[in-house]
């Protein structure tokens, strides 16, 4: 979708802090707020591109007002809501509504590790043969969905090179709104600086972007 979130390219928005010895949360509560993110999509109420879509749907001035943690948690309370596993009155008042009964969490300490160790693959295997082969020149769409995509909007009506093909993954588009998974296949793309930002863009630049099998036609 068009939003605030999809700022690839943009200017405007000062230099890119680089922070030497990054560590991996500046604060403890960022620590958990990533674990409940991972504690209460074990419900299975939506997935991964579910997820990354509420983020997106956040308002313009809360999206860029919000830390990356703060966006997570936004995101996940609303997520919550939606899918009634808490109620706007019960996140205001930071207390469970007495007057329901107790879940049993899904999750587990013990079931946490191997859960992280095996991921989410999002490889299927599919029937159709790839459209596009390495080498091939490609053209990206020019739509604007409405809905979550994974084509950024600085690369769309574009033309790059097929590097190569991942296989077939769950399509994003479809699945961030419950759709099905619609597996296709995924290509890497690599489209030179100056198609993409034109002529003062350095010559020997590029950028290689992971787009699906409907984002693209021969060129």
């Amino acid at each position: 979708m068009n939003n605030v979130h999809d700022m690839g390219g943009q200017q405007g928005y000062g230099a890119i802090p680089i922070e030497k010895d990054e560590p991996v949360f500046h604060e403890e509560w960022e620590a958990r707020a990533m674990a409940l993110t991972l504690a209460m999509a074990a419900w299975g109420k939506w997935n991964i591109d579910a997820s990354r879509h509420a983020r997106e749907k956040l308002s313009p001035r809360d999206y860029l007002n919000f830390t990356y943690y703060e966006r997570w948690i936004a995101a996940l309370a609303d997520l919550m809501a939606e899918t009634g596993l808490v109620t706007v009155e019960e996140l205001a008042s930071g207390k469970a509504d007495p007057g329901k009964p107790k879940e049993t969490p899904p999750l587990k300490p013990e079931m946490v590790s191997p859960i992280l160790r095996k991921g989410g693959p999002s490889e299927r295997a599919i029937e159709s043969a790839p459209r596009f082969s390495p080498g091939q020149r490609v053209r990206t769409s020019r739509a604007s969905p409405k809905g979550h995509t994974r084509l950024p909007f600085y690369a769309r009506g574009r033309t790059g090179e097929v590097l190569l093909l991942h296989g077939a993954h769950v399509l994003p588009d479809s699945n961030a709104h419950f759709r099905g998974e619609s597996p296709q296949h995924l290509y890497a793309v690599r489209f030179s600086a100056r198609e993409l930002w034109g002529p003062e863009a350095a010559a020997k630049d590029s950028v290689t972007l992971d787009l699906w099998e409907s984002y693209l036609e021969p060129a």
